[in-house]
């Protein structure tokens, strides 16, 4: 009978930890694996897909991401539009997860995909109707990937990044209903540091909300939007359609004619673009990094994010 009680206070507590363990959660993205990592902390690490300075536009799925997503209880991902590398695998091997489209969360409205940047109207002058806006063969079919319900870079307006936070969340309470007072606890701690970043931001950015500039693809509009930022127009509007020269031609055109201050490479992508559209004017070059390839994945990777993308228009537009 001695030995008895000290075997029921194992068992109990060998149940009691594995009751309060935390589901097994991928994260496609850096930063929607920030904003879940935060909500997640102090119960469990989720798994992130795309990894490193890896791009969610050119990714391909390795054999220990199928095997995080067999296994995985959550996934969350931004949805259709950005990530087509994981939709099919969705399917077929995250059959027992409950996947979240955070695009879907309550409260996000998806700014649509801007035709051209801000450079192209639908039509041009002298052209007819049957015009296909075609540059140096791009083919604008191939720019649906990034939008067919909206531009999917939703993450950068840090009040989007608050009610994903929240729909993480409510998903987590809802898998895992043993750490729900965790789970609400460091949503409530993340969503008050991100309104404060946004308060940050804010006065960070306004010194430089007047003077123009162009990003290599139009990926910014949600934090162009939310802090009155002045963007010129776009080198492309996916990065999967590199411009050619008549297009090279064309913005080195509007750089000069705009007057735009800075044209901004991002890390994944071809350089030299830049400085063959600011060749011969007075523009400076810059690089904006929107999903934080540079950055240490982990909760303060998001904040870090959009300082980071805040601390380059500063740099090159003062």
């Amino acid at each position: 009978m001695k030995l008895l009680a000290p075997l029921v206070l194992l068992s109990t507590a060998l149940l009691t930890n594995a009751a309060l363990a935390g589901p097994s959660v991928v994260a496609s993205i850096k930063p929607v694996h920030s904003l879940v990592s935060a909500v997640m902390a102090g119960i469990a690490e989720p798994t992130l897909i795309v990894k490193g300075a890896a791009s969610p536009h050119t990714y391909a799925l390795r054999p220990s991401d199928a095997g995080a997503l067999e296994s995985a209880d959550i996934v969350f991902w931004t949805g259709h539009g950005m990530e087509l590398f994981l939709a099919d695998a969705l399917e077929t091997l995250a059959t027992q997860a409950k996947v979240i489209e955070l695009a879907d969360a309550p409260g996000i409205t998806l700014l649509p995909v801007r035709e051209g940047g801000a450079f192209e109207a639908h039509s041009h002058e002298g052209e007819g109707e049957d015009h296909d806006h075609a540059h140096d063969g791009e083919d604008h079919a191939d720019h649906a990937h990034e939008g067919e319900g909206g531009d999917m870079h939703f993450w950068l307006d840090p009040d989007n990044a608050a009610l994903m936070v929240t729909q993480i969340e409510q998903t987590l309470v809802a898998v895992d209903p043993d750490n729900a007072a965790a789970y609400t606890a460091n949503a409530a701690a993340e969503i008050a540091r991100l309104a404060a970043l946004a308060t940050e931001l804010e006065t960070t950015l306004d010194p430089v909300k007047d003077k123009p500039f162009v990003v290599f693809h139009d990926a910014y509009q949600y934090f162009e939007s939310r802090f009155g930022l002045t963007l010129a127009g776009s080198v492309t509007v996916t990065p999967d359609v590199m411009p050619g020269a008549q297009r090279i031609g064309e913005l080195k055109a509007k750089v000069a004619e705009l007057g735009a201050t800075c044209v901004f490479a991002e890390p994944n992508f071809e350089p030299t673009i830049i400085a063959a559209i600011t060749e011969g004017s007075a523009a400076k070059s810059g690089t904006l990094d929107p999903e934080g390839g540079a950055l240490a994945e982990g909760p303060d990777l998001y904040p870090n994010l959009l300082r980071g993308l805040a601390k380059s228009l500063v740099d090159c537009l003062e």
